[in-house]
C-alpha cells in the first residue's frame, strides 16, 4: 500500500505541474489575443503596438551586438547594487541589533529612506556622483531599508531558550552563530531580498530613464518615447521583464541553496 501511494506521487506531481502550466499558458494566450485586438481597434502603431509588431521589433533587437551589450550594462549594475544593498543591510542590521546606539542613530534615516520619493535620490545622485553609477547606487539605496528591517526582525526572532542554552554551556560563539543565529535569521533575509529584488529593478530602470547613462535600457527607452516609436518602447519593456524575472530566479535559488546548507527551512 505504501509503495503504490509512493509511485503514486510523482504522478499526481506531475499532473498538477502540467496543470498549471497549461492554465498559465492559457492565460497568457488569453491576454495575447486581448492585446491583439485592442491595437487592431485602435489601428495606430504610434499609439500601442501590437504583439506582433513588438515581438517583430524584439527579434530585430536581438539579432544586434548592441542590444546585447545594453541588457548587460543595465543588468550588471541593477545586479551589483541589489547585491551591495544587501550586504550593507544585512551588516548594519547584524551592528544595530547588538549596539542598541546603532540601532537607535539608523531608525531615522532608514525610516526617511523608505519615504523619500525615489525621484528625489536619483536627482541627488546625478548631482553628486553623475548618471555612471547611479542604477547601482539607486538599486542598493531601495533594497537597504527592506532587507535591514527584515534581517532585524528575524534577529529578534530567534530562541531565546537556545540563546540561553548555549549561553549556559558556553558553547563558542561561531558555533551559536551557524547553529542558533543564521538559521533563525535567513528566512527573514531571504523574503526581504525576494521584495528587494523586484524593488532593485523597477528603481534601477527608473533612474536610467531619468539619468540616461549611457548604453542603458532606461536611455533606449527614452530615446523610444523621443521618437514615438512604440514597438521599441514595449520590445526594451518585455527584456527588463525578462531579465527582472530571470536575476529574481537566480537570487532565490542562491537563497534556497543556503538555507539547505546552513539549516534553515528550504
Amino acid at each position: 500500500m505504501t509503495s503504490t501511494t509512493s509511485a503514486e506521487r510523482p504522478a499526481a506531481v506531475r499532473a498538477r505541474r502540467h496543470g498549471r502550466a497549461l492554465r498559465t499558458s492559457g492565460v497568457l494566450v488569453f491576454w495575447l489575443l486581448v492585446w491583439q485586438l485592442v491595437a487592431a481597434a485602435v489601428g495606430q502603431q504610434i499609439v500601442l503596438a501590437s504583439p506582433v509588431e513588438v515581438v517583430g521589433r524584439l527579434a530585430e533587437l536581438v539579432r544586434t551586438a548592441a542590444f546585447w551589450t545594453t541588457a548587460g550594462h543595465s543588468l550588471l549594475r541593477i545586479g551589483a547594487g541589489f547585491a551591495i544593498g544587501a550586504l550593507v543591510a544585512v551588516c548594519l542590521a547584524a551592528v544595530a541589533a547588538a549596539v542598541p546606539l546603532v540601532a537607535a542613530l539608523l531608525a531615522p534615516l532608514i525610516s526617511t529612506v523608505r519615504a523619500t520619493p525615489v525621484v528625489s535620490f536619483i536627482i541627488l545622485v546625478i548631482l553628486v556622483t553623475g548618471t555612471g553609477r547611479l542604477a547601482l547606487v539607486i538599486s542598493a539605496l531601495m533594497v537597504v531599508p527592506i532587507v535591514y528591517t527584515n534581517t532585524l526582525e528575524g534577529i529578534a526572532h530567534r530562541d531565546a531558550a537556545l540563546l540561553e542554552m548555549a549561553t549556559v554551556y558556553r558553547v563558542p560563539r561561531l558555533r551559536r552563530v551557524r547553529a542558533i543565529d543564521v538559521p533563525a535569521v535567513l528566512p527573514f533575509v531571504v523574503a526581504g531580498c525576494e521584495t528587494g529584488v523586484g524593488l532593485a529593478w523597477k528603481s534601477g530602470i527608473a533612474a536610467e530613464v531619468i539619468g540616461l547613462p549611457t548604453g542603458s535600457i532606461g536611455e533606449r527607452m527614452y530615446q523610444a518615447k523621443i521618437f514615438l516609436s512604440t514597438p521599441d518602447l514595449f520590445a526594451w519593456t518585455l527584456v527588463v521583464v525578462a531579465l527582472s524575472v530571470a536575476f529574481e530566479r537566480l537570487v532565490r535559488l542562491g537563497l534556497t541553496a543556503a538555507q539547505r546548507r546552513w539549516g534553515g527551512a528550504a
